[in-house]
């Protein structure tokens, strides 16, 4: 205890002497920002030293064309020297009103003669050094709020990461603080007593709670490596501009954490030894740097804070600002401030003294000062947290605003303070008007948070956007929308009477694609192959999603570019299936149009079929397949050399593999069912292109399936192909039915009858008579374990083809229920042939032939109007002639036929009788034989 009590007052002896100003900060802390502003302008320091990566100086200056709070980003979407796993690289540095840092960087950027040097690691060095999760602490509490992922999965770097490290240590604090949590101690017990406190006391003070941190910190041993090797590059960089420049240390100001100006390591200080430090080089990798909106939601959630913190910290930096009348640095054109009228007064430097004396002693000594109550800003809390309970659902009356000023009170005077801090009201408003439940969407303590100042969200301005995101803007301009705004904007475009809307639709289609869901989200109208809408109405969230729109510039300057790229990369990368590369083909056609992308990616989507060992993807593939080939069918000439090819490799690779994944316990009835839908959808086209229809045949035969569902699929299979007819298919099903073995497992042979609609849709009417059979056969003993089984059977994996197998089940089943008791199945009724009537024996003394024309004499008036016969009808009792007349009259017609069938006999005489139909049948057999078996066929 002794060593490190003498250590502590050693590190801030050490930090008050050292030549150059050390000024400690904390995140985000308004007794910060305030002493910060008092210095700056008292000293007037002619080089600022900010702990903050130094490759993002550049875009420091692009605030003043945001709104607060935004966030400094570099990003990286490929790495070069890093595993590829952590791809993308993101480093975030949020800036806030209420901040130093902030108003170090408008002193420097808006005063003449004043540098502005960031001395912090470079983003490459964040990664570099292992620490892509240092920089975020255990937080206070999770964050609930949307808007707390504005930052993503960013790492967070800021100034002054102040808190213990030792768990042991916070606990005793909360404790004896009374406090539920750290954001609430520091409020309390540093915050408030440093907010009007002279700036040799805060300078002590920061350095005091900064070195007891460091000596209590048993952490893990490389987070302390990695904050030691910060304060070298640090301390390395600052000497290396102090002797480039040759400035003078008591004209600079070194701004950086409380953590790490109570500094121990050889290279601290202006005369500090240059160590064994060496500064590594960046790594290959291309960072790109842009701004990127944040809110306070986002910082709490980020940097371990309580929700609400960060609001009640920005509230408290304006009520210190009318106290002290401090005038705070602000950057020339902020967005959201006003311009002031008059210059800013000078202000004459005051000479710093030669040797600090000691306030830390008298601080620690004095008994703490407390705050009178301020009744006004009670009771205004008060009316205000009840009337936003009334207008969120809770049944909040003026008595509950009495029994929350009373509990404010009441709470703080527990907690040994006289004045309620925003936390003991928030607690005594939970406790007086959160009764039971939460009526609507947001609880009491977020209302406190709310009123306390909200959750205030910046805005980047379009001067500082990236060139894709402006170019965004500037082609949605026809829309008339401020999509600049946070919000959500209905756009309503009817393209058939504004055809220059086109433009902005396939803009919002890109968008869709490749920005999250919420941005850009279609109301009415779709976009598919082939297809194109006449209106559309879209929900624009622009503004919401503003950090994905600034993200998406960093991978090019337009979304054509980065859609491409995308595309591209998913085909191409080391997890593409064929598949996933159909897709990208699809995606090319119809968001870009691009026929010489889609051919590449075609082509390379033939390769890795050939290369596939699974059926895993054949659904997808079957199914991208179909859409692409009824696209180009009908907007193509011809269809492109890729997808010829395609079918014709697939039909080969498919047929391989199918005697396979019939066997196969890994590949589901699905899948297989997919590969069948391939091979006898793709038929016609693959024979065409020289495929051999033998070998599925030979592939079928091959396959030997031991699952129930995948024996139903190869019986369709098989009917399809002609090697089983339908009848015998049926016979199989009523055998399965008879056999009480069997019988459990029938919902699995139904689910493979089921599946087989894909390949084989025809069969829809023989899966329906199966199913009746079940339900009308079997008993209820039976029927009603399995039948749960039977549904979610057929919906898990079937519920795509149930449409199919419910519209033929209408077109069987009656349509009324009287009528359901005279009905006869189908499948019962004895098979007729259709052709009998016509091709039955007629008796010996009927007229051959004659009985159809007199049953049917307007077909016949017909016939003989074609042919230009009107000879009329032969009286009723004159028998009717045989057909040897009409070949007398008629010899060209006899002729041409002859000739076809090779007859050469010539015309008999006049004298001769003409030869019976018997007669002729035995002179040329081949041609009778031809004729029954047409007429045998139907």
């Amino acid at each position: 205890m002794e060593g490190i009590l003498l250590g502590m007052v050693d590190d801030v002896d050490r930090a008050v002497g050292e030549p150059l100003e050390i000024f400690p900060v904390c995140h985000h802390s308004p007794a910060s920002a305030l002493a910060m502003a008092r210095r700056l302008r008292e000293k007037q320091p002619k080089v600022v030293y900010l702990e903050l990566c130094e490759d993002m100086a550049p875009l420091l200056t692009e605030l003043r064309n945001c709104r607060l709070p935004v966030a400094v980003q570099a990003f990286a979407g490929e790495v070069d020297g890093f595993p590829a796993d952590w791809a993308p690289l993101s480093v975030v540095a949020p800036v806030t009103e209420a901040s130093a840092e902030y108003q170090a960087i408008a002193y420097a950027l808006d005063t003449p003669g004043v540098e502005l040097v960031l001395v912090d690691r470079s983003a490459d060095h964040v990664f570099q050094w292992d620490s892509r999760g240092e920089e975020t602490p255990e937080g206070d509490g999770p964050a609930e709020e949307p808007e707390a992922a504005l930052h993503g999965e960013a790492v967070g770097v800021g100034i002054g990461d102040l808190r213990p490290r030792f768990a042991e240590l916070e606990e005793h604090l909360l404790r004896h603080g009374k406090v539920r949590h750290w954001s609430e101690w520091w409020h309390q017990y540093v915050e408030v007593p440093l907010g009007d406190s002279d700036h040799d006391t805060y300078r002590q003070v920061m350095f005091l709670i900064g070195s007891l941190f460091r000596r209590l910190a048993p952490g893990d041993g490389s987070r302390v490596r990695v904050d030691e090797d910060r304060e070298r590059y640090m301390w390395t960089r600052m000497r290396e501009h102090l002797a480039a420049t040759g400035t003078d240390p008591e004209d600079c100001l070194y701004v950086c954490g409380a953590f790490h100006a109570a500094s121990r390591v050889e290279e601290f200080g202006v005369h500090g030894g240059p160590g064994a430090f060496e500064i590594s080089p960046r790594t290959a990798t291309a960072w790109q740097y842009g701004l990127i909106p944040s809110s306070h939601a986002a910082i709490e959630a980020q940097f371990g804070l309580a929700a609400g913190s960060v609001s009640i910290a920005a509230t408290e930096w304006a009520k210190g600002l009318k106290r002290t009348r401090v005038k705070p640095y602000v950057l020339e054109g902020q967005a959201g401030k006003r311009k002031s009228a008059a210059k800013k007064a000078a202000v004459v430097p005051v000479p710093p003294s030669e040797v600090a004396t000691d306030k830390l002693s008298g601080f620690l000594r004095r008994p703490p000062v407390l705050d009178g109550l301020d009744e006004a800003e009670l009771l205004g809390w008060s009316v205000d947290i009840v009337r936003a309970a009334r207008r969120n659902g809770y049944l909040a009356s003026t008595a509950d605003a009495i029994a929350v000023f009373e509990t404010s009170i009441l709470l703080a005077g527990m907690r040994d303070r006289a004045k309620p801090t925003p936390y003991d009201f928030q607690d005594a408003a939970v406790t007086c008007i959160e009764k039971d439940s939460v009526p609507g969407r947001r609880d009491v303590r977020r209302l406190v948070e709310i009123m306390m100042g909200g959750d205030r969200i910046g805005q980047v301005g379009y001067d500082s956007l990236p060139p894709l995101a402006r170019d965004v803007f500037d082609r949605l301009a026809p829309l008339e929308l401020k999509l600049e705004q946070r919000g959500v904007r209905r756009a309503l475009l009817d393209l058939a009477s504004r055809p220059e809307l086109r433009a902005c639709s396939d803009v919002l289609w890109m968008l869709r694609r490749l920005l999250p869901p919420g941005a850009a989200r279609p109301i009415m109208g779709e976009r598919r192959l082939g297809e194109r809408s006449i209106q559309e109405s879209w929900d624009l969230a622009l503004g919401t999603h503003q950090r994905a729109l600034i993200e998406l510039g960093y991978e090019g300057v337009s979304l054509e570019q980065v859609l491409e790229q995308r595309l591209r990369r998913d085909a191409y990368g080391p997890q593409a299936t064929t598949a996933t590369v159909l897709a990208a083909v699809e995606d090319a056609t119809l968001y870009l149009g691009s026929r010489r992308l889609a051919d590449e990616l075609g082509s390379h989507a033939l390769k890795l079929l050939a290369a596939e060992r699974s059926v895993d993807g054949a659904p997808e593939v079957l199914r991208r397949v179909r859409a692409l080939l009824a696209y180009y069918r009908t907007s193509e000439p011809v269809l492109p050399s890729w997808i010829e090819s395609f079918v014709k490799a697939g039909y080969a690779h498919y047929c391989t593999l199918l005697p396979t994944a019939f066997r196969d316990e890994d590949a589901t009835v699905g899948q297989v069912a997919a590969m069948l839908g391939f091979l006898f959808g793709m038929e016609g086209l693959a024979l065409s292109l020289g495929c051999d229809r033998t070998q599925l045949e030979l592939a079928v035969a091959q396959s030997h399936p031991d699952e129930p569902a995948k024996t139903a699929l190869l019986w369709a299979a098989q009917v399809q192909l002609g090697t089983l007819s339908r009848g015998a298919l049926r016979e199989r099903c009523g055998e399965l039915l008879d056999n009480p073995l069997v019988v459990p497992a029938y919902p699995r042979y139904l689910s493979g009858f089921v599946h087989a609609l894909e390949p084989v849709p025809g069969l829809a009417d023989v899966v329906v008579e199966a199913v009746s059979n079940a339900f009308g056969r079997l008993p209820d003993a039976v029927l009603l374990p399995w039948l749960p089984l039977l549904i979610t059977t057929l919906r898990s994996g079937a519920a795509d083809l149930a449409p199919l197998l419910i519209r033929e089940a209408g077109r069987i089943f009656p349509g009324r229920l009287a009528a359901l008791d005279a009905w006869v199945p189908p499948w019962r009724t004895p098979e007729t042939d259709p052709f009998a009537a016509v091709l039955r024996t007629p008796a010996p003394d009927a007229p051959r032939g004659a009985a159809l024309l007199a049953a049917h004499p307007a077909a016949c008036d017909a016939v003989a109007g074609l042919l230009g016969c009107d000879g009329g009808w032969a009286p009723s009792g004159v028998p009717a002639s045989a057909g040897v007349p009409l070949l007398a009259a008629h010899p060209a017609a006899c002729d041409a036929v002859a000739a076809l069938l090779g007859c050469d006999g010539g015309w008999a005489t006049a004298a001769e009788p003409a030869p019976a139909g018997a007669a002729l049948a035995a002179r040329h057999p081949a041609t009778a034989g031809a004729l029954e078996a047409l007429l045998t066929a139907g």
